[in-house]
């Protein structure tokens, strides 16, 4: 055996080399000592060789490895956690309360697909209750790792996630050339008990659950203190890929597990709905003894090729649903209702509790819905309540205990006047239905100071223009100050009142710095965010996102809004519906809505959306309309494909349709279609355009 070279007699090129069989070594015996609990050396010896690698590491700092060991622990502090944009988006699951509704699933996955239950394997596992993190390897080796963020764009929390024993710095046997590997970073119940515990001795905040524990380790600024937070990692899915190892959601679980990767023991395969039940029911009987925090069951279809089929509906595949646990219950006091003015002028009353752990989490408020569901749980201040909450459904009032009824609670008068600018508020009277609306309104429109801030609040959200740094607190302050009224004076603020604001209250220079940089970077905007971020009532991502792929750009949208066909081009995608086509007609219907549209438009670059097409796709941006009976594919198969193809699938026929796809029974569609001179093509003919595409 050579004898070990000294660290200061190493080339770079022996370095190199060295540093490569180091990390190899260390991993492997990080994963016999915490996978399998069965060390191959002593203490001592593997000390070692981390000494080692820190020696040569320290000499040759730029031959530092993404898969180092020294990443485990020590890092350096990141000043703050950079963007990442995902490959593949970060989809939420759509949820099941009720078994009525996993039933519904499995149906219309069949009914998609135009399977019988028999044919259909599903996999299930259990929901971990944890922060999801997406593990990008390159050849193997561990380059990076990011936060779900909105599911377009997380954080980058490398270093931090690099600290986990159960994510590999580098992947055992042959993995793809390139593999996202995405999973749950959670804590165990007796690893939380014991954090907490050691966090009040130090004098240090003590955290409400084990989630919130995980997700606050992971997002440290200092991985040396995620390094030393008990935290642990279950693998369970992927994002891009440069070639997937299995045909299978399952096989794809085992090819997870041969990377070095932990999966969760109890996935299981399962046949029919009965199946898919039975272990949702036992697994919610082992849920209190599993030593982990878990909120449902997971049903997916195991079949890849079937995935790519089903595909997806807005942010959610259609091929996977999460079925929730039932909702937790505690009892507390009503101790008062306050009324909160949303921003389309809604009056929504909030429950004002005396606080009370539910499900780990402490609940303060709940909502109430309308005033017709406080007449008819007969809710008064003082009563004793049964609250519940479910996941991150917003908690609410189930049920008044009413042998605990206080006799100085009286009935809930509803505020007929909102209480932020003193307006009339008023039930609408469908013209329609002739029914009275649920919700009672504000008339005051932009004169009301609530639905301003919450527009503008709504503006800068999220999933609207997403300007950092521009919270509730600023937008109001701001708003007072008679600095934004309309969302184009953001974009002016720093010109306009820059100097003004630098110095105030919690402004200094930097401060006001970023917060103009953020807004800065935000001067160029898709489509789809921008009609979203218009705070149009009944619009939200989903229409805003089939509004845009339909018209493309700011300017054809404007113009059809103005025309008299608004309405029927509206009604025509395919998702919208009269009623949205309503709301969007009567916002721009407003002359303040379209002169605060106009200033914003000058302001900002509305970038153009294009149909989701693949390259030389022969339906591409075409109009096309489904008719009649299919016998070779389902109708939502046939609306999934071309829409995947680019085209805009279409609810009704008019001059703007390019093609009539008709099958037998086509009725007044096939007519409309001669009406305005379309094309008309069956079935057969429509797979053969499509085919290769």
């Amino acid at each position: 055996m050579n004898a070990i070279k000294p660290v200061d007699r190493l080339t770079a090129s022996q370095a190199a080399k060295e540093l490569d069989r180091l990390a190899r070594e260390i991993a492997e015996h990080d994963r016999a000592y915490y996978r399998e609990d069965a060390p191959k050396v002593s203490d001592a010896a593997y000390d070692a060789l981390r000494r080692r690698n820190a020696d040569i590491e320290a000499r040759f700092p730029d031959l530092v490895r993404p898969d180092s060991p020294s990443h485990r622990v020590g890092a350096k502090p990141s000043e703050k956690f950079g963007k990442v944009v995902h490959a593949k988006a970060m989809l939420s699951l759509d949820n099941a309360f009720a078994d009525e509704d996993v039933v519904d699933f499995a149906a219309r996955v069949r009914r998609f697909l135009g399977m019988k239950e028999a044919e259909l394997v599903f996999t299930a596992e259990p929901k971990i209750d944890g922060l999801s993190a997406s593990l990008r390897y390159q050849d193997g080796i561990f380059m990076q790792g990011a936060t779900r963020g909105d599911g377009a764009e997380g954080e980058d929390i490398t270093a931090n996630l690099r600290t986990l024993k159960d994510i590999p710095l580098r992947l055992h046997g042959k993995p793809p050339a390139l593999l996202e590997v995405r999973g749950e970073v959670y804590m165990t119940h007796k690893d939380f008990a014991a954090l907490n515990k050691r966090q009040e001795a130090e004098g240090e905040k003590v955290f409400a659950n084990p989630r919130n524990s995980a997700a606050g380790s992971v997002r440290q600024l200092d991985p040396a203190i995620t390094a030393v937070r008990p935290l642990h990692f279950f693998a369970y899915a992927w994002g891009e890929a440069s070639a997937l190892p299995a045909g299978t959601q399952w096989d794809m679980l085992q090819a997870f597990k041969s990377y070095g990767f932990t999966v969760n023991p109890l996935v299981r395969r399962c046949r029919t709905t009965d199946e898919l039940l039975e272990f949702y029911r036992g697994i919610e009987a082992r849920r209190a003894s599993l030593g982990y925090d878990i909120d449902g069951v997971v049903y997916k279809v195991d079949d890849l090729e079937l995935q790519n089929r089903l595909g997806f509906v807005s942010r959610s595949p259609r091929w996977a649903i999460a079925h929730k646990f039932a909702a937790e219950q505690a009892e507390t006091i009503l101790e008062g209702i306050d009324i909160q003015v949303g921003r389309t002028g809604k009056l929504a009353p909030v429950a004002r509790l005396k606080p009370v752990t539910v499900g780990g989490v402490v609940v303060s408020n709940a909502t109430l819905h309308n005033e017709d569901e406080i007449a008819r749980k007969d809710v008064r201040i003082g009563d004793s309540v049964v609250v519940q909450r479910a996941g991150d459904v917003i908690p609410q009032i189930v049920r008044v205990i009413l042998e605990k009824r206080p006799k100085s609670a009286k009935p809930y008068e509803f505020p007929d006047k909102c209480p932020a600018c003193g307006s009339h508020a008023v039930r609408e009277v469908d013209e329609k239905t002739g029914k009275e609306d649920v919700d009672r309104r504000c008339t005051g429109g932009l004169i009301c100071p609530a639905q301003a801030v919450e527009r503008l609040r709504h503006f800068v959200s999220r999933d609207a223009f997403d300007i950092e740094g521009m919270g509730e607190k600023h937008i109001k302050a701001f708003y007072d100050e008679g600095f934004v009224k309309e969302p184009a004076d953001i974009f002016r603020l720093e010109k306009e009142h820059g100097k003004e604001i630098v110095g105030r209250e919690g402004w200094g220079e930097q401060s006001a710095r970023n917060l103009f940089e953020a807004i800065g970077r935000r001067r160029e905007i898709p489509l789809d965010r921008f009609i979203n971020a218009l705070g149009i009532r009944h619009v939200g991502e989903t229409t805003a996102k089939l509004i845009a792929r339909n018209f493309h750009t700011l300017g054809a949208f404007v113009e059809a809004m103005e025309s008299d066909r608004a309405i029927a081009d509206l009604d025509a995608i395919e998702g919208v519906g009269e009623t949205v086509a309503e709301a969007i007609k009567d916002f721009f219907d407003e002359p303040h809505n379209r002169a605060a549209l106009k200033h914003l438009a000058k302001e900002v670059t509305v970038t153009e959306v294009a149909a989701p097409a693949a390259s030389g796709s022969p339906v591409a941006g075409k109009t096309v309309v489904f008719t009649g009976t299919l016998e070779k594919m389902t109708r939502p198969e046939a609306k999934a494909r071309a829409e995947a193809l680019g085209a805009k699938v279409a609810s009704s026929v008019s001059k703007k349709t390019d093609l009539v796809v008709a099958g037998p029974g086509a009725g007044s569609k096939l007519a409309d279609a001669q009406k305005f001179a379309v094309k008309v093509i069956d079935e057969d003919a429509w797979l053969k355009l499509i085919a290769g595409a």
